[in-house]
């Protein structure tokens, strides 16, 4: 009987996943130059490899996230160094203020080809777990804290806002102006770009340096 996956051991497996791949040479991957399709790879290796050990329940397009579950909830992110970077389904503009409803692991990986070898190899920079209440849009959540420490109304949040194109109509702007006073939103980690699909970034994340509640740095950036 396999043993059930806790959100402790996802980040203990995510730390020994990328210490293994960082001295793994992939045939698999060598030439590949298609962002979408290196995270694609690495994301079903992990979570393959997950499964030959543990008992989780698996997403599907329905659920829109790797690990639905109550207690994992979680979404899987591979992306590159150069730009770390990826999208996720839009839901409603509530996410970029209280957060996307899920966790997130973030995988950051370089990619080394080696033309003599036909193998590539990647060294994982950064991996972090992101608990729920931080992946609300970094600048949009420090703005309206400080806008609720300055006692701010809710005339005051609906054009601030307005100002920053919070894909919202009337009434939707209305019922989040009237929860924020009441409801503060915690400082989020993440940039989330308006668009069909969320555009998430994860650059913050990747150079964090200090402890932060709810952001647990698994493999940090070199040089830190």
């Amino acid at each position: 009987m396999k043993q059930k996956l806790t959100i402790d051991i996802l980040i203990k497996e995510a730390k020994a996943f990328c210490e293994a791949e960082s001295k793994f040479d992939n045939p698999a991957l060598f030439g590949i130059t298609d962002g979408k399709a290196v995270g694609t790879f690495i994301k079903h290796k992990f979570l393959d490899y997950l499964l030959s050990k543990y008992d989780y329940t698996i997403g599907s397009s329905a659920s829109g996230i790797d690990m639905p579950s109550e207690d994992i909830n979680t979404d899987i992110k591979v992306t590159s160094f150069k730009q770390p970077q990826s999208s996720c389904p839009f839901r409603n503009a509530r996410q970029k203020i209280y957060g996307l409803g899920y966790n997130l692991l973030i995988f950051v990986y370089e990619k080394n080809d080696d033309p003599n070898m036909k193998v590539s190899r990647l060294n994982f920079v950064s991996c972090s777990f992101i608990y729920k209440n931080r992946t609300a849009d970094y600048q949009l959540t420090q703005a309206i804290r400080q806008m609720l420490e300055n006692d701010a109304n809710a005339e005051d949040i609906i054009a601030y806002l307005t100002d920053r194109n919070l894909p919202a109509d009337e009434i939707t702007m209305n019922k989040l102006a009237q929860e924020i006073p009441s409801n503060p939103p915690d400082q989020g980690y993440l940039t989330i770009s308006n668009a069909l699909q969320w555009r998430l970034q994860y650059g913050r994340i990747v150079d964090l340096n200090e402890e932060v509640n709810g952001i647990v740095k698994i493999i940090g950036k070199v040089g830190s």
